[in-house]
């Protein structure tokens, strides 16, 4: 990492979070009766928000309503692929939260009525609220490029919803031949965890060197630059020369169409086919914010940058991917310090408490080998411009580091998701 070294990262992350936890204790010192906190969604901002309200002040009821009995997680999914992890060590349970205090209604939201701050359920269920906090991840926008719908993903998985789809990737990835093409389509912006298409290559190609070595992947982007673009460009020649090729959008990288039948991609120049192919649509907040208003024209969640509560609804909170807050990445790390800013506004406003300023962070790594890791780190705070990156706290991996450093990184990668898994679920 570059202008500040990562002890002082973590320092400077620590005590914006020492900050909002102390304001916790004035919280427990002014309880007033009890209240109702609702989380929709227990994905790393759902998870880690009902979690921390309940320490903030244990006197708070919290209610997590979730679909699944499970959460799997996106980050460390490509190594699944990769053949470097198994499912059910991405795999994370509520009983954390349980033993936590708070309440998991496994249900599916299906609607938000504000006015009498009920959330239906569905088969007919509903729970009612004093504040609401919506973390609902992403959906895609199925047809935005053409042919490609839920039926066509079974052909040409995105897996950036990780599970089933993730097992499908990686079979189809076990049943190609030598020699195979594997063609990936990225996405334009704004989409969940902008490194996770270039670490999915290079996981890929460490699979395919090891096991199919005359395979090819071929990258068709929308974008015309990616994260740490630089840092992977550098690893692929060092790790898997001339097997990755990348397209971006002016070159012919942008797809407008797909035939599933014979796994065949149309772009602006010309059509591509692959052996496996792995399409990652175009993106939009989950469908319960939309079902709840509050959305807007881009399919996101305007929010108030330092409360995070949402624009089109009050008394409604949006964290996550599902939030606008440019410029912090719509990433795992970066919901769990919204979480944390959020349970610590609730938990104040219901102590008629006085609002300090927001600071946010983002940490990510990415591997590119088992040994080989690389990261980028951020901190951001609330200005009367909205979130602004705090210049020089933070930076990215140096190029040209050395062969120790690359295997710190991955290191530090593996504590980073047993640190962050644990702070969500326990």
């Amino acid at each position: 990492m570059s202008n500040i070294t990562r002890r002082d990262f973590i320092r400077f992350a620590g005590a914006a979070t020492l900050g909002l936890m102390g304001a916790s204790g004035t919280a427990r010192a002014a309880r007033r009766a009890s209240a109702h906190v609702v989380v929709i969604g227990g994905g790393f901002g759902g998870a880690t928000c009902a979690r921390y309200l309940k320490r903030m002040d244990p006197g708070i009821k919290v209610t997590l309503i979730e679909a699944n009995e499970r959460f799997i997680t996106c980050p460390f999914s490509n190594y699944v692929l990769a053949g470097w992890r198994t499912l059910d060590s991405i795999t994370h349970d509520y009983g954390g939260l349980k033993r936590d205090g708070v309440e998991v209604v496994r249900a599916r939201a299906t609607a938000v009525d504000p006015t009498a701050r009920r959330v239906s359920l569905e088969g007919g269920a509903s729970v009612t609220y004093d504040r609401l906090v919506v973390a609902p991840g992403i959906d895609f926008r199925w047809g935005a490029i053409a042919g490609y719908d839920e039926k066509a993903a079974e052909v040409m998985p995105h897996a950036w919803k990780a599970g089933p789809q993730t097992l499908l990737l990686r079979k189809q990835l076990e049943a190609m031949p030598d020699g195979g093409t594997f063609v990936m389509v990225a996405p334009d912006n704004p989409f969940r965890c902008p490194p996770g298409p270039y670490e999915r290559a290079s996981v890929i190609a460490n699979y395919l060197r090891r096991h199919k070595p005359k395979s090819k992947i071929l990258i068709l982007d929308a974008k015309e630059g990616f994260s740490k673009q630089g840092l992977f460009m550098e690893g692929w020649k060092k790790l898997y020369p001339g097997m990755i090729e990348w397209v971006p959008g002016a070159k012919g990288g942008k797809m407008i169409a797909v035939d599933p039948k014979t796994k065949t991609l149309e772009g602006d120049f010309e059509k591509y086919t692959g052996d496996v192919v792995n399409v990652i649509p175009p993106q939009r907040a989950g469908e319960i914010a939309h079902a709840a208003g509050l959305t807007d024209a881009s399919g996101w969640c305007p929010v108030d940058p330092l409360t995070f509560e949402s624009k089109q609804q009050k008394g409604i909170y949006v964290i996550g991917d599902a939030a606008i807050a440019t410029p912090m990445p719509k990433s795992g790390f970066a919901a769990n310090s919204h979480a944390k800013r959020v349970a610590a506004v609730i938990a104040g406003e219901l102590h008629d408490q006085t609002l300090t300023d927001g600071v946010y962070t983002n940490t990510c790594y990415s591997l590119l080998a088992p040994d080989y890791g690389i990261s980028v780190a951020n901190v951001y705070r609330f200005t009367a411009q909205g979130i602004k990156e705090v210049q020089g706290a933070g930076g990215v991996s140096p190029l040209g580091a050395d062969t120790a450093f690359r295997q710190d990184e991955a290191k530090y990668a593996l504590g980073w998701y047993a640190s962050i898994t644990a702070d969500a679920w326990g």
